[in-house]
């Protein structure tokens, strides 16, 4: 028995990185899984590699700026396991590590787009089915320099503060219905991403994303019944755990 047995999770961005690492370990722990990204290949692998531990899992690749794509991902989930439980709002993008002066509009416009208006258009859509069944968590990768700005670090840090107010107000909204919003700020992974931020660092002084799930399975449990519009910090529970 798991602690997640009976529910079902949408992650995005679960082909890769840390939105694998939940993919998987939700799988673990009973969740009927359904991941979601741009690259079919990538989503394919990883639902085989879930799949090939027991898990169950389903995948669509999708481009959630865009309202159909969002909605036919719902209805998919929804064909797929009748529910959704939990939305783990992963996807999102780095963009250039350059000052404000310099910043490309193009580029601010597609990171403001994937990291915060595909979260809004996702979460919108999957409240449908979370407010009525009067039961859901919706949990939202943050950052460190959401809370805190640092140079160069542009529209991603800019959404970033987005998706941490975009929780508060959400988890006031929806706190009657029974449906928790919390963000989870990861810190330093060793992710691809977290390699184009900081090229010269050395990964493997990093966690990996495996080691970090902890804070987002108590957030998927019902052990956080109640918990809602707080931002947590997965190292904070690595360190518990060690």
């Amino acid at each position: 028995m798991g602690v997640l047995d009976g529910k079902v999770a949408l992650i995005t961005g679960g082909s890769r990185g840390i939105g694998k690492a939940i993919s998987m370990a939700y799988a673990r722990e009973g969740a009927r899984v359904f991941i979601c990204g741009r690259k079919e290949a990538d989503l394919r692998k990883a639902a085989a590699e879930i799949r090939s531990k027991g898990g169950e899992v389903n995948w669509s690749a999708a481009d959630l700026s865009k309202v159909r794509a969002v909605k036919r991902l719902v209805r998919e989930v929804c064909h797929a396991y009748g529910t959704i439980h939990i939305l783990v709002n992963n996807a999102s993008i780095l963009g250039p590590r350059v000052p404000i002066e310099r910043y490309p509009l193009s580029s601010w416009k597609e990171v403001v787009k994937v990291n915060l208006t595909a979260l809004f258009l996702l979460t919108k859509e999957v409240l449908r089915i979370m407010v009525p069944q009067k039961e859901g968590s919706i949990i939202n990768l943050s950052s460190g320099v959401g809370r805190i700005g640092k140079a160069r670090w542009g529209a991603y840090a800019a959404s970033k503060f987005g998706v941490e107010g975009f929780t508060q107000v959400l988890a006031d909204e929806v706190k009657e219905y029974n449906i928790r919003v919390n963000a989870v700020n990861p810190g330093g992974t060793r992710t691809e991403m977290r390699a184009e931020a900081y090229p010269d660092e050395d990964s493997m002084t990093l966690p990996t994303p495996g080691e970090i799930i902890g804070v987002f399975l108590y957030l998927a449990a019902t052990e956080s019944r109640g918990v809602t519009g707080k931002s947590f910090d997965a190292r904070d529970w690595l360190k518990k755990s060690n």
